[in-house]
């Protein structure tokens, strides 16, 4: 059994469906036996990649060797998607967001735990070489007190989506570039810090004419006390970057690449009052399948999935805050 692939099938052949595919292909822990794809216009690239077409997951649930279903799918068929392959007994791997509310995050999570199926998330930069080391510097206090956090997740990748797509509009892709990427930033925060206490944020619409915004600004103040912000953009060249302030010391990571984009160096800056910075450079590494990976081995129970059912609820309960103060300008207190 330890060699055995897990037998997978993909659902939804855009950008992040076909990233995924390319990743998986030759990856020995993997099968995938279909591409679960309705849109008849993408039937010749699947073909063309040697992959076979189905047109629903009601298909792929009819075949008894597919063990788990990976969601490339529009935010708005999570849920309904979840729960339909949970109930199968299969497992999931959903890419972000899980969803757009919190109750939807909660009701997937729920029939998960209640199929026993292993529920795996598309937030790869938990696994980034450089922000594991600063989960680590954060646990072992060598930060100090933390302060503040600043991140940002920008690039222009979407800018030729049409107005109309689901990416663009309120309903399915709120507070601009949140969904896309803004969100991976508030799963990071959660994982280092813990539960959120008030959110307050702003969108705006600089060049793109899209509905949802392209530019998102957020304020967030933890339960443990410290702040943060947080900004996402959709026009501008590629910028990843994170900054933890303590009172002991800050540290700041910048990346050359995005994570489906190979090559490149992440760059840990550790600065320390009256010493000169500490500079260290990490190698890109493909998190995208280490996250998958991780899923796996969690299936075959080697280990736990790294993100808890808890967390996966709370980063949309705090999607949804964000989505709410940026409607309203006010700031949203949330409950603890």
């Amino acid at each position: 059994m330890e060699n055995t692939p897990l037998v997978i099938a993909i659902a939804g052949y855009g950008w992040w469906g076909q990233h995924m595919a390319k990743r998986l292909k030759n990856n020995s822990r993997f099968s995938i036996a279909a591409i679960i794809e309705p849109d008849d216009s993408r039937a010749d690239e699947i073909a063309s990649a040697n992959l076979t077409r189905l047109r629903s997951i009601d298909e792929a649930l009819a075949d008894a060797s597919i063990s788990a279903i990976i969601l490339t799918t529009p935010n708005t068929l999570h849920e309904a998607q979840v729960t339909q392959i949970a109930n199968s007994g299969r497992h999931v791997f959903c890419e972000k967001p899980l969803g757009l509310t919190g109750n939807s995050a909660k009701r997937s999570v729920a029939a998960c735990k209640a199929a026993g199926v292993v529920l795996g998330i598309g937030h790869e930069r938990r696994f980034e070489p450089a922000l594991v080391r600063v989960s680590q510097m954060i646990k072992e206090n060598e930060l100090g007190t933390v302060m503040h956090a600043e991140a940002a997740f920008s690039h222009d990748k979407l800018i030729n989506v049409p107005s109309g797509d689901w990416r663009t509009l309120k309903e399915t892709a709120p507070a601009a570039a949140m969904t896309g990427m803004g969100i991976h930033l508030t799963d990071l925060y959660i994982a280092y810090f813990g539960p959120v206490k008030t959110v307050q944020a702003m969108t705006s619409r600089r060049v793109l004419d899209w509905e949802t915004g392209d530019v998102v600004s957020v304020q967030l103040k933890f339960e443990a006390g410290m702040t943060a912000t947080l900004s996402a953009i959709l026009y501008t060249p590629h910028f990843i970057r994170l900054h933890v302030f303590g009172s002991e010391a800050a540290v700041e990571v910048r990346n050359d690449t995005h994570p489906d984009t190979p090559g490149g160096v992440a760059e840990m800056v550790v600065s320390r009052t009256e010493q000169d910075p500490h500079v260290e450079k990490f190698d890109w590494t493909d998190t995208v399948v280490e996250n998958l990976e991780a899923f796996a081995d969690a299936i075959n129970g080697k280990t736990e999935y790294p993100y808890t059912h808890d967390q996966l609820i709370h980063n949309i309960v705090v999607l949804e805050a964000i989505a709410k103060s940026a409607e309203t300008g006010e700031s949203v207190h949330l409950s603890s």
